[in-house]
């Protein structure tokens, strides 16, 4: 919630709408359940399967909140930073979910159905490596310094330290070798 702040204060964003979802009600994944998050796996078993970090379901309902919202609010768009490229395997990243989610939206609607604007989904980043991404992120003027992405940070809340071990921190730090980028990241490891 603290690098979600940073972010929206750096990038001047005058509403930032924080809805409490406790995806632990759900578990099933290393992420949400008392599993260990896998550390130290090569680039090849990270891009095998569908790892134990995935969290079911958890794009459909961050999308499901997000459409009730941008329905009340009278928005056609919606952003989310999946990533189908360079990721661990989820298949709630992929483009295939994406459009038939926009799809769905579109049909359970109000303004979908009463044939008003259709609403978009828009996935910037899905077709982008982490290389990509991070280039991308540094031409927009993000402090990578500011946000986190690890599966098992070590610290508390407001500590960005990063664990560099897990999926997560292992492709963030590929994405800023390949950019070749300065990555402002503290690891652990």
């Amino acid at each position: 919630m603290e690098a979600a702040k940073r972010v929206v204060r750096a990038q001047g964003i005058h509403r930032h709408h924080v809805a409490r979802i406790d995806l632990r009600a759900f578990g099933g994944s290393a992420l949400t359940d008392d599993i260990d998050v896998p550390k130290g796996r090569d680039d090849e078993a990270i891009g095998e399967g569908i790892p134990i970090t995935y969290v079911p379901a958890r794009n459909t309902i961050f999308l499901a909140h997000a459409l009730a919202l941008a329905e009340v609010e009278g928005a056609n768009d919606i952003f989310i930073g999946v990533n189908a490229l360079d990721y661990s395997g989820y298949p709630d990243c992929r483009p295939e979910y994406i459009e038939a989610f926009q799809r769905m939206a579109n049909l359970a609607t109000k303004a979908g159905v009463e044939g008003e604007s259709p609403l978009t989904i828009h996935a910037p980043l899905q077709n982008l490596t982490k290389a990509g991404i991070v280039e991308l992120g540094t031409r927009l003027g993000v402090d990578y310094a500011d946000t986190l992405s690890c599966y098992d940070p070590p610290g508390g809340a407001g500590d960005f330290t990063h664990c560099g071990e897990c999926d997560a921190c292992r492709l963030r730090r590929k994405g800023f070798q390949e950019a070749g980028i300065f990555d402002p990241t503290v690891y652990r490891a």
